[in-house]
């Protein structure tokens, strides 16, 4: 098995995820990813596709990830990684869809509208 890519986006953050056999090493941006996401929550989130999919320690994990906070960056990891676990075998797919983690969430941040402060507050209603 070759180097396996798989793009996942989460809110403003982007997530490229090259996955090749080995022991189960995740190293985001050149670095581990319990350095880079120091909390449980966030590190259960990351070897979730793994867990469903009982490959825990099969695959080695190389990630750039890009825009975003922590936890948006965390959630386009783990797409990436369900997509390139559904590219490696096809029979992962129900597993990962079932937990819903085939899914690209679509929720962003609403833009600022112009004669307004926010993007749905408006300014202060004055009668007279």
């Amino acid at each position: 098995m070759e180097v396996i890519n798989a793009l996942g986006r989460r809110k403003t953050a982007v997530a490229r995820v090259y996955l090749t056999k080995g022991k189960g090493v995740i190293t985001v941006n050149n670095k581990a990813a319990k350095d880079v996401f120091p909390t449980d929550v966030l590190q259960s989130k990351l070897v979730q596709p793994f867990a469903l999919t009982d490959t825990v320690g099969k695959y080695n994990v190389n990630v750039n990830v890009s825009g975003g906070g922590i936890n948006g960056q965390v959630e386009a990891i783990r797409l990436g990684i369900s997509r390139a676990l559904v590219e490696v075998l096809e029979e992962n797919k129900p597993a990962l869809k079932e937990e819903g983690l085939m899914t690209r969430d679509p929720r962003m941040v609403e833009r600022k509208k112009p004669g307004q402060p926010k993007a749905r507050k408006k300014f202060q209603f004055s009668k007279r």
